[in-house]
Protein backbone atom coordinates (compact mmCIF):
# COMPACT_ATOMS: atom_id res chain seq x y z
CA UNK A 1 0.00 0.00 0.00
CA UNK A 2 1.15 3.05 -1.16
CA UNK A 3 1.37 6.79 0.57
CA UNK A 4 -2.07 8.05 -1.38
CA UNK A 5 -3.96 4.88 -0.93
CA UNK A 6 -3.19 5.06 3.10
CA UNK A 7 -4.41 8.56 2.34
CA UNK A 8 -7.82 7.37 0.88
CA UNK A 9 -8.43 4.63 3.58
CA UNK A 10 -7.79 6.73 6.77
CA UNK A 11 -10.37 9.34 4.71
CA UNK A 12 -12.70 6.14 4.48
CA UNK A 13 -12.33 5.67 8.07
CA UNK A 14 -12.76 9.08 9.03
CA UNK A 15 -15.98 9.56 7.00
CA UNK A 16 -17.27 5.91 8.42
CA UNK A 17 -16.65 7.22 11.91
CA UNK A 18 -18.67 10.39 11.46
CA UNK A 19 -21.65 9.22 9.99
CA UNK A 20 -21.73 6.26 12.63
CA UNK A 21 -21.54 8.98 15.45
CA UNK A 22 -24.26 11.37 13.74
CA UNK A 23 -26.74 8.70 14.29
CA UNK A 24 -25.53 8.77 18.11
CA UNK A 25 -28.87 10.69 19.37
CA UNK A 26 -27.51 14.68 20.95
CA UNK A 27 -24.12 13.96 18.54
CA UNK A 28 -25.51 16.96 16.56
CA UNK A 29 -25.96 19.36 19.69
CA UNK A 30 -22.76 17.92 20.81
CA UNK A 31 -20.73 18.82 17.75
CA UNK A 32 -22.23 22.65 17.78
CA UNK A 33 -21.07 23.09 21.30
CA UNK A 34 -18.08 21.68 20.71
CA UNK A 35 -17.92 24.17 17.24
CA UNK A 36 -19.24 27.37 19.13
CA UNK A 37 -16.79 26.83 21.98
CA UNK A 38 -13.26 25.71 20.72
CA UNK A 39 -13.19 27.70 17.73
CA UNK A 40 -10.53 30.29 18.78
CA UNK A 41 -9.42 28.23 21.91
CA UNK A 42 -7.48 24.63 20.59
CA UNK A 43 -5.70 24.84 24.22
CA UNK A 44 -8.53 24.46 25.74
CA UNK A 45 -9.85 21.43 23.82
CA UNK A 46 -6.46 19.85 24.59
CA UNK A 47 -6.58 20.40 27.94
CA UNK A 48 -9.84 19.13 28.40
CA UNK A 49 -9.25 15.78 25.88
CA UNK A 50 -6.46 15.06 28.13
CA UNK A 51 -8.59 15.49 31.12
CA UNK A 52 -11.24 12.96 29.56
CA UNK A 53 -8.49 10.50 28.68
CA UNK A 54 -7.06 10.73 31.93
CA UNK A 55 -10.52 9.89 33.83
CA UNK A 56 -11.14 6.87 31.54
CA UNK A 57 -7.86 5.61 32.11
CA UNK A 58 -7.97 6.09 35.86
CA UNK A 59 -11.61 4.34 35.52
CA UNK A 60 -10.22 1.35 33.83
CA UNK A 61 -6.82 1.04 35.85
CA UNK A 62 -7.02 -2.51 38.04
CA UNK A 63 -8.15 -2.27 41.58
CA UNK A 64 -5.07 -2.92 44.19
CA UNK A 65 -5.81 -3.98 48.10
CA UNK A 66 -4.78 -1.04 50.65
CA UNK A 67 -4.34 -3.58 53.23
CA UNK A 68 -1.89 -5.65 51.22
CA UNK A 69 1.28 -5.29 53.44
CA UNK A 70 4.07 -4.11 51.97
CA UNK A 71 6.61 -4.13 55.30
CA UNK A 72 9.29 -6.47 55.76
CA UNK A 73 8.24 -9.11 58.69
CA UNK A 74 10.04 -9.43 61.36
CA UNK A 75 10.65 -12.70 63.58
CA UNK A 76 10.27 -12.37 67.35
CA UNK A 77 13.51 -12.65 68.05
CA UNK A 78 14.48 -9.87 65.93
CA UNK A 79 11.95 -7.70 67.43
CA UNK A 80 12.64 -8.30 71.00
CA UNK A 81 16.83 -7.63 70.30
CA UNK A 82 15.01 -4.03 68.63
CA UNK A 83 13.56 -3.09 72.06
CA UNK A 84 16.26 -4.33 73.57
CA UNK A 85 18.85 -1.85 71.52
CA UNK A 86 16.28 1.16 71.81
CA UNK A 87 17.20 4.10 74.87
CA UNK A 88 14.38 6.14 75.43
CA UNK A 89 14.88 9.72 75.82
CA UNK A 90 14.57 10.27 79.76
CA UNK A 91 11.81 12.86 80.57
CA UNK A 92 14.58 14.93 83.13
CA UNK A 93 18.33 15.26 82.99
CA UNK A 94 19.57 12.62 85.49
CA UNK A 95 20.29 14.37 89.22
CA UNK A 96 23.74 15.34 89.89
CA UNK A 97 25.85 14.35 93.18
CA UNK A 98 24.99 17.75 94.47
CA UNK A 99 21.13 17.49 93.69
CA UNK A 100 21.16 14.23 95.75
CA UNK A 101 23.22 15.81 98.39
CA UNK A 102 20.85 19.03 98.39
CA UNK A 103 17.34 16.65 98.85
CA UNK A 104 18.79 14.65 101.12
CA UNK A 105 19.20 17.63 103.84
CA UNK A 106 15.86 19.63 102.28
CA UNK A 107 14.45 20.79 105.47
CA UNK A 108 10.51 20.04 106.25
CA UNK A 109 7.94 22.30 107.67
CA UNK A 110 5.70 20.27 110.06
CA UNK A 111 1.95 22.57 110.34
CA UNK A 112 1.35 25.45 109.07
CA UNK A 113 4.13 27.94 107.19
CA UNK A 114 4.52 31.19 108.92
CA UNK A 115 7.16 33.45 110.28
CA UNK A 116 8.22 31.08 112.73
CA UNK A 117 8.00 27.81 111.48
CA UNK A 118 8.59 24.24 113.00
CA UNK A 119 10.62 21.72 111.53
CA UNK A 120 9.98 17.79 111.17
CA UNK A 121 13.12 17.38 113.41
CA UNK A 122 11.26 19.99 115.93
CA UNK A 123 13.09 22.90 115.89
CA UNK A 124 11.79 25.81 115.25
CA UNK A 125 13.43 27.97 112.89
CA UNK A 126 12.79 31.62 111.36
CA UNK A 127 11.58 31.30 107.94
CA UNK A 128 12.72 33.87 105.56
CA UNK A 129 12.34 31.02 102.45
CA UNK A 130 8.30 31.62 101.77
CA UNK A 131 6.29 34.31 99.46
CA UNK A 132 3.96 35.03 103.12
CA UNK A 133 5.28 39.24 102.94
CA UNK A 134 2.53 40.12 104.86
CA UNK A 135 1.92 37.12 107.01
CA UNK A 136 -1.37 36.59 105.86
CA UNK A 137 -1.39 32.64 105.73
CA UNK A 138 -1.96 32.90 109.48
CA UNK A 139 -4.66 35.24 109.38
CA UNK A 140 -7.62 34.03 111.17
CA UNK A 141 -10.56 36.32 109.56
CA UNK A 142 -8.94 34.80 105.97
CA UNK A 143 -9.02 31.31 107.47
CA UNK A 144 -12.75 31.51 108.59
CA UNK A 145 -13.68 33.20 105.34
CA UNK A 146 -12.26 30.14 103.19
CA UNK A 147 -14.06 27.65 105.68
CA UNK A 148 -17.75 29.20 104.60
CA UNK A 149 -16.55 28.94 101.37
CA UNK A 150 -15.70 25.41 101.65
CA UNK A 151 -18.72 24.80 102.82
CA UNK A 152 -20.73 26.95 100.95
CA UNK A 153 -18.77 25.21 97.59
CA UNK A 154 -17.01 22.32 98.37
CA UNK A 155 -13.58 22.16 97.36
CA UNK A 156 -13.09 22.23 93.76
CA UNK A 157 -15.72 23.25 90.77
CA UNK A 158 -14.57 20.11 88.99
CA UNK A 159 -15.28 21.29 85.77
CA UNK A 160 -13.80 23.70 83.12
CA UNK A 161 -14.56 27.37 83.39
CA UNK A 162 -16.11 27.45 79.91
CA UNK A 163 -18.90 24.39 80.82
CA UNK A 164 -19.73 24.17 84.77
CA UNK A 165 -16.54 25.53 86.21
CA UNK A 166 -17.61 29.14 86.45
CA UNK A 167 -19.51 30.03 89.80
CA UNK A 168 -20.26 33.73 91.43
CA UNK A 169 -16.74 33.90 93.21
CA UNK A 170 -14.87 33.76 90.68
CA UNK A 171 -17.08 36.49 88.40
CA UNK A 172 -16.52 38.81 91.40
CA UNK A 173 -12.74 38.25 91.66
CA UNK A 174 -12.29 38.76 87.60
CA UNK A 175 -14.26 42.10 88.65
CA UNK A 176 -12.43 43.34 91.87
CA UNK A 177 -8.93 42.89 89.78
CA UNK A 178 -10.13 44.85 87.03
CA UNK A 179 -11.15 47.51 89.27
CA UNK A 180 -8.24 47.29 91.28
CA UNK A 181 -6.36 47.77 87.85
CA UNK A 182 -8.24 50.04 86.44
CA UNK A 183 -8.54 47.92 83.31
CA UNK A 184 -12.14 47.30 81.31
CA UNK A 185 -11.87 43.18 81.80
CA UNK A 186 -9.99 40.50 83.74
CA UNK A 187 -10.05 36.65 83.25
CA UNK A 188 -8.80 34.31 86.09
CA UNK A 189 -6.79 30.89 85.12
CA UNK A 190 -6.83 27.83 88.08
CA UNK A 191 -2.51 28.05 87.96
CA UNK A 192 -0.08 31.04 87.95
CA UNK A 193 2.28 28.98 86.29
CA UNK A 194 0.21 28.19 82.89
CA UNK A 195 -1.00 31.69 82.86
CA UNK A 196 1.03 32.98 80.75
CA UNK A 197 2.33 30.48 79.35
CA UNK A 198 -1.05 30.26 77.60
CA UNK A 199 -1.50 33.74 77.34
CA UNK A 200 0.92 33.87 75.04
CA UNK A 201 0.18 31.37 72.42
CA UNK A 202 -3.56 32.72 72.69
CA UNK A 203 -2.24 35.70 71.01
CA UNK A 204 1.23 35.04 69.10
CA UNK A 205 1.49 32.12 66.52
CA UNK A 206 3.53 30.93 63.76
CA UNK A 207 5.26 33.31 61.94
CA UNK A 208 4.56 36.60 64.82
CA UNK A 209 7.29 38.14 65.93
CA UNK A 210 8.53 38.05 70.48
CA UNK A 211 11.03 40.77 71.21
CA UNK A 212 11.81 39.67 74.84
CA UNK A 213 14.30 40.19 77.61
CA UNK A 214 16.76 37.67 77.80
CA UNK A 215 16.36 37.43 81.71
CA UNK A 216 12.77 36.34 81.35
CA UNK A 217 10.92 33.41 83.62
CA UNK A 218 10.84 30.03 82.93
CA UNK A 219 6.80 30.29 82.44
CA UNK A 220 7.76 32.76 79.96
CA UNK A 221 9.88 30.63 78.12
CA UNK A 222 7.55 27.67 77.71
CA UNK A 223 4.81 30.06 76.73
CA UNK A 224 6.84 31.62 73.77
CA UNK A 225 7.97 28.24 72.91
CA UNK A 226 4.42 26.79 72.76
CA UNK A 227 3.66 29.42 70.55
CA UNK A 228 5.98 28.85 67.55
CA UNK A 229 6.44 32.57 67.22
CA UNK A 230 10.16 34.05 65.91
CA UNK A 231 11.95 35.34 68.97
CA UNK A 232 14.23 38.10 68.92
CA UNK A 233 16.34 38.75 72.36
CA UNK A 234 17.48 42.01 73.54
CA UNK A 235 20.14 42.68 76.99
CA UNK A 236 18.12 42.18 80.30
CA UNK A 237 16.43 45.90 81.12
CA UNK A 238 18.71 47.71 78.05
CA UNK A 239 16.73 50.26 76.81
CA UNK A 240 19.29 51.13 74.10
CA UNK A 241 19.45 47.36 72.93
CA UNK A 242 15.60 46.61 73.03
CA UNK A 243 15.49 50.15 70.52
CA UNK A 244 17.83 48.80 68.17
CA UNK A 245 15.81 45.04 68.18
CA UNK A 246 12.82 46.70 67.66
CA UNK A 247 13.84 48.87 64.60
CA UNK A 248 15.70 46.14 63.41
CA UNK A 249 12.74 44.00 63.24
CA UNK A 250 10.75 46.69 61.35
CA UNK A 251 13.33 47.29 58.87
CA UNK A 252 12.86 43.67 58.15
CA UNK A 253 9.77 43.69 57.80
CA UNK A 254 8.92 46.72 55.96
CA UNK A 255 7.27 45.31 52.56
CA UNK A 256 6.52 42.13 53.94
CA UNK A 257 3.07 40.88 54.73
CA UNK A 258 1.71 42.35 58.57
CA UNK A 259 2.41 40.10 61.23
CA UNK A 260 1.49 40.43 64.89
CA UNK A 261 4.68 41.96 67.09
CA UNK A 262 5.16 41.91 70.82
CA UNK A 263 7.68 43.06 73.30
CA UNK A 264 7.37 40.99 76.49
CA UNK A 265 9.10 41.37 79.70
CA UNK A 266 8.15 41.29 83.40
CA UNK A 267 7.24 44.02 86.25
CA UNK A 268 9.85 42.88 88.35
CA UNK A 269 11.88 40.15 87.72
CA UNK A 270 12.06 36.75 89.06
CA UNK A 271 15.77 35.70 88.45
CA UNK A 272 17.68 38.88 89.33
CA UNK A 273 14.99 40.71 91.13
CA UNK A 274 15.04 44.06 89.80
CA UNK A 275 12.45 46.51 88.03
CA UNK A 276 11.57 47.13 84.05
CA UNK A 277 12.07 50.45 82.98
CA UNK A 278 7.92 50.61 82.11
CA UNK A 279 7.76 53.87 80.66
CA UNK A 280 10.46 53.38 78.36
CA UNK A 281 9.47 50.21 77.42
CA UNK A 282 5.78 51.92 76.85
CA UNK A 283 7.57 54.55 74.55
CA UNK A 284 9.18 52.60 72.18
CA UNK A 285 6.19 50.56 71.87
CA UNK A 286 4.29 53.53 70.57
CA UNK A 287 6.85 54.36 68.56
CA UNK A 288 7.52 50.69 66.35
CA UNK A 289 3.98 49.73 66.70
CA UNK A 290 4.36 46.36 69.11
CA UNK A 291 2.29 45.29 71.45
CA UNK A 292 3.16 44.69 75.17
CA UNK A 293 2.86 41.87 77.17
CA UNK A 294 3.79 42.34 81.21
CA UNK A 295 4.47 39.93 83.91
CA UNK A 296 3.54 41.25 86.98
CA UNK A 297 3.21 37.90 88.71
CA UNK A 298 6.01 39.27 91.16
CA UNK A 299 4.90 42.91 91.56
CA UNK A 300 1.35 42.81 91.64
CA UNK A 301 0.82 42.76 95.27
CA UNK A 302 3.77 44.36 96.07
CA UNK A 303 4.31 47.93 94.01
CA UNK A 304 2.22 50.59 93.94
CA UNK A 305 0.44 52.70 96.75
CA UNK A 306 -2.08 50.11 96.57
CA UNK A 307 -0.24 46.87 95.48
CA UNK A 308 -1.58 47.52 91.95
CA UNK A 309 1.66 46.85 90.70
CA UNK A 310 4.23 48.55 88.50
CA UNK A 311 1.93 50.66 86.61
CA UNK A 312 0.48 51.87 89.62
CA UNK A 313 4.14 52.09 90.98
CA UNK A 314 5.62 53.87 88.16
CA UNK A 315 2.54 56.52 87.02
CA UNK A 316 1.90 54.71 83.87
CA UNK A 317 -1.69 54.32 82.94
CA UNK A 318 -2.61 50.32 82.97
CA UNK A 319 -4.27 51.02 79.56
CA UNK A 320 -1.41 51.65 77.60
CA UNK A 321 -0.22 47.75 78.17
CA UNK A 322 -2.07 45.40 75.94
CA UNK A 323 -1.85 42.37 78.47
CA UNK A 324 -1.04 42.28 81.78
CA UNK A 325 -0.50 38.80 83.71
CA UNK A 326 -0.39 38.42 87.24
CA UNK A 327 -0.22 35.94 89.90
CA UNK A 328 -3.16 35.23 92.98
CA UNK A 329 -0.59 33.35 95.16
CA UNK A 330 2.63 34.63 97.07
CA UNK A 331 0.86 38.21 98.29
CA UNK A 332 -2.14 37.54 97.80
CA UNK A 333 -2.04 34.16 100.10
CA UNK A 334 -4.55 32.34 97.35
CA UNK A 335 -3.75 30.79 93.94
CA UNK A 336 -4.44 31.05 90.37
CA UNK A 337 -3.42 34.00 87.70
CA UNK A 338 -5.09 36.39 85.97
CA UNK A 339 -5.26 38.68 82.86
CA UNK A 340 -6.34 42.18 82.63
CA UNK A 341 -7.11 44.24 79.32
CA UNK A 342 -9.42 45.01 77.09
CA UNK A 343 -12.59 43.12 76.84
CA UNK A 344 -11.83 42.12 73.70
CA UNK A 345 -8.52 40.50 74.82
CA UNK A 346 -10.06 38.99 77.18
CA UNK A 347 -13.04 37.22 75.61
CA UNK A 348 -10.47 35.97 73.47
CA UNK A 349 -8.73 33.91 75.75
CA UNK A 350 -12.33 32.07 76.65
CA UNK A 351 -12.28 30.20 73.84
CA UNK A 352 -8.50 30.16 72.64
CA UNK A 353 -6.15 29.97 76.12
CA UNK A 354 -5.57 26.42 76.58
CA UNK A 355 -4.79 26.14 80.30
CA UNK A 356 -8.59 28.23 80.74
CA UNK A 357 -10.48 26.12 78.08
CA UNK A 358 -8.94 22.93 79.27
CA UNK A 359 -8.55 23.06 83.16
CA UNK A 360 -10.67 23.01 86.01
CA UNK A 361 -11.66 26.67 87.42
CA UNK A 362 -10.14 27.97 90.19
CA UNK A 363 -11.33 26.26 93.91
CA UNK A 364 -13.89 28.92 95.44
CA UNK A 365 -12.07 29.17 98.53
CA UNK A 366 -8.64 30.83 96.66
CA UNK A 367 -11.27 33.28 95.10
CA UNK A 368 -12.97 34.61 97.68
CA UNK A 369 -9.33 34.75 99.36
CA UNK A 370 -8.08 36.63 97.23
CA UNK A 371 -10.80 39.01 96.75
CA UNK A 372 -10.53 39.34 100.75
CA UNK A 373 -7.29 40.25 100.29
CA UNK A 374 -7.48 43.14 97.14
CA UNK A 375 -9.75 44.83 99.87
CA UNK A 376 -7.67 45.09 102.76
CA UNK A 377 -4.78 46.31 100.27
CA UNK A 378 -7.02 48.88 99.24
CA UNK A 379 -8.11 49.79 102.64
CA UNK A 380 -5.03 49.72 104.78
CA UNK A 381 -2.17 50.94 103.28
CA UNK A 382 0.21 50.41 106.41
CA UNK A 383 0.20 46.31 105.04
CA UNK A 384 2.51 47.48 102.28
CA UNK A 385 4.18 50.61 104.25
CA UNK A 386 5.21 48.01 106.56
CA UNK A 387 6.67 45.23 104.43
CA UNK A 388 8.69 47.72 103.14
CA UNK A 389 10.09 48.96 106.42
CA UNK A 390 11.31 46.11 106.60
CA UNK A 391 12.86 45.42 103.51
CA UNK A 392 15.20 48.77 104.38
CA UNK A 393 15.53 47.06 107.72
CA UNK A 394 16.94 43.90 106.11
CA UNK A 395 19.27 45.45 103.29
CA UNK A 396 21.25 47.42 105.86
CA UNK A 397 22.09 44.14 107.59
CA UNK A 398 23.02 42.52 103.95
CA UNK A 399 23.62 44.82 100.85
CA UNK A 400 26.06 47.34 102.14
CA UNK A 401 27.80 45.50 105.32
CA UNK A 402 28.55 42.29 103.45
CA UNK A 403 31.77 42.61 101.34
CA UNK A 404 30.98 38.91 99.93
CA UNK A 405 27.85 39.63 98.12
CA UNK A 406 25.33 42.19 97.25
CA UNK A 407 21.57 42.56 95.95
CA UNK A 408 20.61 42.90 92.90
CA UNK A 409 16.68 43.54 93.26
CA UNK A 410 14.80 46.69 93.35
CA UNK A 411 14.76 48.22 96.90
CA UNK A 412 10.97 47.57 96.76
CA UNK A 413 11.26 44.30 96.28
CA UNK A 414 10.34 41.78 99.32
CA UNK A 415 12.40 39.03 97.39
CA UNK A 416 16.35 40.26 97.99
CA UNK A 417 18.38 38.28 95.72
CA UNK A 418 21.95 38.10 96.80
CA UNK A 419 24.50 37.49 94.20
CA UNK A 420 28.72 36.89 94.72
CA UNK A 421 30.37 39.70 94.31
CA UNK A 422 31.80 39.82 90.61
CA UNK A 423 35.60 40.53 91.56
CA UNK A 424 35.12 37.34 94.25
CA UNK A 425 33.77 35.35 91.35
CA UNK A 426 36.72 36.18 89.11
CA UNK A 427 39.54 36.08 91.73
CA UNK A 428 38.66 32.97 92.80
CA UNK A 429 38.30 31.52 89.63
CA UNK A 430 34.49 30.29 90.47
CA UNK A 431 32.29 28.53 88.15
CA UNK A 432 29.17 27.86 88.11
CA UNK A 433 28.38 24.72 90.09
CA UNK A 434 31.43 26.26 92.27
CA UNK A 435 29.13 29.32 93.05
CA UNK A 436 26.25 26.63 93.59
CA UNK A 437 27.96 24.79 95.84
CA UNK A 438 29.19 27.52 98.10
CA UNK A 439 25.24 29.12 98.31
CA UNK A 440 24.09 26.29 99.27
CA UNK A 441 26.49 25.95 102.51
CA UNK A 442 25.58 29.31 103.69
CA UNK A 443 21.90 28.49 103.68
CA UNK A 444 22.98 25.01 105.87
CA UNK A 445 25.07 27.18 108.07
CA UNK A 446 21.88 29.65 108.27
CA UNK A 447 19.32 26.89 109.07
CA UNK A 448 22.13 25.34 112.08
CA UNK A 449 22.03 29.05 113.37
CA UNK A 450 17.46 28.58 113.25
CA UNK A 451 17.22 30.64 109.98
CA UNK A 452 15.59 29.09 106.65
CA UNK A 453 16.61 30.89 103.39
CA UNK A 454 16.93 28.99 100.22
CA UNK A 455 18.82 29.32 96.47
CA UNK A 456 17.53 30.94 93.44
CA UNK A 457 16.48 28.21 91.51
CA UNK A 458 14.86 28.00 88.28
CA UNK A 459 14.19 25.00 85.93
CA UNK A 460 16.54 23.24 83.69
CA UNK A 461 17.43 24.40 80.71
CA UNK A 462 16.76 21.58 79.35
CA UNK A 463 18.67 18.35 77.96
CA UNK A 464 21.00 19.31 75.57
CA UNK A 465 20.02 22.82 75.49
CA UNK A 466 22.85 25.43 75.53
CA UNK A 467 22.97 28.68 77.52
CA UNK A 468 23.81 30.54 73.61
CA UNK A 469 19.78 28.91 73.19
CA UNK A 470 18.32 29.83 75.64
CA UNK A 471 19.88 33.52 76.01
CA UNK A 472 20.88 33.85 79.31
CA UNK A 473 22.83 32.70 81.94
CA UNK A 474 20.96 32.29 85.78
CA UNK A 475 23.71 33.28 88.01
CA UNK A 476 23.65 31.39 91.40
CA UNK A 477 22.10 33.73 94.01
CA UNK A 478 20.51 33.38 97.70
CA UNK A 479 16.61 34.54 97.85
CA UNK A 480 15.47 36.19 101.20
CA UNK A 481 11.82 36.73 101.65
CA UNK A 482 10.73 39.44 103.62
CA UNK A 483 8.08 39.53 105.95
CA UNK A 484 5.83 41.67 108.01
CA UNK A 485 5.63 38.80 110.69
CA UNK A 486 8.73 40.21 112.00
CA UNK A 487 9.53 42.74 114.12
CA UNK A 488 12.33 45.04 113.35
CA UNK A 489 14.59 43.43 116.03
CA UNK A 490 13.84 40.29 114.80
CA UNK A 491 14.81 41.40 111.19
CA UNK A 492 18.20 43.00 112.43
CA UNK A 493 18.94 39.44 114.07
CA UNK A 494 17.97 37.33 110.64
CA UNK A 495 20.24 39.60 108.73
CA UNK A 496 23.00 39.27 110.99
CA UNK A 497 22.83 35.07 111.12
CA UNK A 498 22.86 35.43 107.55
CA UNK A 499 25.47 37.59 107.04
CA UNK A 500 27.75 36.26 109.33
CA UNK A 501 26.98 32.72 107.40
CA UNK A 502 28.35 33.86 104.19
CA UNK A 503 31.36 35.27 105.61
CA UNK A 504 32.00 31.87 107.50
CA UNK A 505 31.49 29.83 104.74
CA UNK A 506 33.38 32.19 102.39
CA UNK A 507 36.33 32.31 104.83
CA UNK A 508 36.54 28.59 105.40
CA UNK A 509 37.07 28.14 101.62
CA UNK A 510 39.89 30.43 101.06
Amino acid sequence: MDLQDAHDWFIDVLNEVSVQFQKVPGSAIFLRYVKSSYRNDPIRSAVELFLFLFAVRYLLAPKYSTSKKSYVKLTDEEIDELVDEWTPEPLVAPQTAFEEAENDKRPVIVGPTGPKSKLSNGRMVTNVASYNFYNLAGNEALKEKAIQTLRTYGVGPCGPPGFYGTQDVHMKIEADIATHLGTSSCIVYAQAFSTISSVIPAFSKRGDIIVADKAINYAIRKGMQISRSSVRWYEHNDMEDLQDVLASVVKEQAGKPLTRRFIITEGLFENIGDMVNLVKVIELKHRYKFRLILDETWSFGVLGRTGAGITEHQGVNVREVDMLVGSLAGPLCAGGGFCAGSKEIVEHQRLSANAYTFSAALPAMLATTASEVLAMMESNGEMIGQVRENIKTMWTQLDPRSEWVHCTSAMENPIMILVLKPEIVASRKLSIVDQEQLLQEMVDEALANAVMMTRLKSMPRGIHVTAKEVGWELQPALKVCITTGLTRKEIERTGTVIRHAITKIMKARR
